[in-house]
């Protein structure tokens, strides 16, 4: 065991965790009405314990339990065979399980922002359970536990290349969100602006200093490579907000604030596949790039193809995190088949799991709630509680 190594990769832990609770909840629940902020809250929160008890039963197993070409099986399922002294590599087994739990949390915590101020409560649980299970876990294994598309595998000795989660977690979540998005259909009013910029804000400097977890965490090494991480992930982010104030500017006459911390989500997602692969100089080009097209992003999906994926989570994750593990191949630090070959298995595979998840688990909950219940909004409705006064 090294001791430095296991040290920065808890507290790493500690940083993913923020980036859901409050980070996420505040930025994402900034953005819905005020009418809906707690619902917001409630799904960030009852995903990051339910998807923490699952992740101990069988999702780390399936994710990390062995070296199988699809799944890792059933072996550390409930940590079976793991004790303090375990290792996995350098650290020790439990700092590794704890540290990959977080993102099985705040993966589909994300998806949330998709179907914002429209959704049953049931439906976001059982959804979740399911979705995490069999599309998070599956595809996480495929690429960082030793499946088909590792090194070796379906592309050749240089398999894909995912160094903190552009296909795992930001591809799967934008696409998931997408289809939901279509599935429960748009808002009864989609105009009302977000209800507390401020939160928005704080939630945003949360998920970038928690970014830092995220990226750096994975070297699981406190050494250079974990620095280099963070530096770049910095870079990304600074250069996105800008890029993103400065289109805003340019398009509609004044930068806004949501826009310039959006962009700073955008320059985070972008980096996170090419974090261990690039230095600061592509971070910059990755990062000013990002902001600029995830905003296209955000018209196109918003405007022409009127879809209500209500936070716009395909168009800054989704897209963020495609074009980030594109550019990986693009910069030469891996094979273009090889990322190409498994954005596309991926995508695909989510695409279809997502639907019939969503299928099935409507035959138990409904989707949507009722139209009196969106309009008085979640917060009273379903959960009996109000931030504010409901008419605001």
């Amino acid at each position: 065991m090294n001791a430095a190594d296991t040290a920065w990769v808890l507290v790493a832990t500690a940083l993913v965790l923020l980036m859901t609770l409050p980070g996420l909840a505040l930025f994402y629940g900034g953005l819905v009405r005020a009418r809906n902020v707690l619902s917001v809250f409630m799904h960030c929160f009852a995903i990051a314990a339910l998807m923490s008890v699952l992740w101990l039963a069988i999702g780390y197993s399936i994710a990390f339990g062995g070296e199988g070409a699809l799944w890792g099986g059933l072996n550390r399922a409930f940590l079976s065979g793991v004790t303090a002294d375990t290792l996995s590599g350098a650290l020790p087994e439990i700092a590794f399980f704890a540290f990959q739990m977080t993102f099985a949390i705040i993966t589909p915590a994300l998806i949330v922002g998709a179907f914002a101020e429209r959704i049953g409560f049931a439906f976001v649980l059982w959804f979740s359970a399911l979705w995490m299970l069999l599309i998070y876990a599956p595809v996480a294994h495929w690429i960082w536990g030793g499946g088909f598309m590792a090194d070796g595998g379906l592309f050749g000795e240089i398999g894909t290349r995912d160094f903190a989660g552009g296909i795992v977690v930001h591809e799967t979540a934008g696409l998931a969100a997408l289809v939901l998005a279509i599935m429960v259909g748009p808002r009864r009013n989609r105009t009302t602006p977000p209800h507390n910029p401020g939160y928005v804000a704080i939630g945003a400097g949360l998920l970038w200093v928690g970014w830092f977890g995220f990226n750096g965490g994975s070297q699981l090494a406190a050494d250079g490579g974990a620095a280099m991480a963070i530096a770049v992930t910095h870079v990304s982010a600074a250069a996105a907000s800008l890029s993103w104030a400065l289109w805003e500017r340019i398009k509609f006459g004044r930068a806004s604030l949501v826009g310039l911390v959006t962009g700073t989500i955008a320059g985070l997602a972008s980096i996170t596949p090419a974090s261990g692969f690039v230095g600061p100089v592509q971070a910059l080009v990755i990062g000013a790039v990002a902001g600029i097209l995830c905003q296209e992003a955000v018209g196109l999906i918003r405007n022409r193809l009127r879809i209500d994926d209500t936070l716009d989570v395909f168009a800054v994750h989704g897209v963020g995190g495609i074009f980030g593990t594109v550019m990986i191949a693009v910069l030469g630090k891996g094979s273009l088949v090889a990322q190409l070959g498994a954005l596309a298995i991926v995508g695909a595979f989510t695409v279809v799991g997502t639907w019939a998840i969503a299928r099935i688990v409507g035959l138990i909950a409904p989707i949507r709630v009722d139209a009196e219940t969106e309009v008085n909004g979640l917060d009273l409705s379903i959960h009996g509680e109000r931030a504010y006064d409901i008419n605001s």
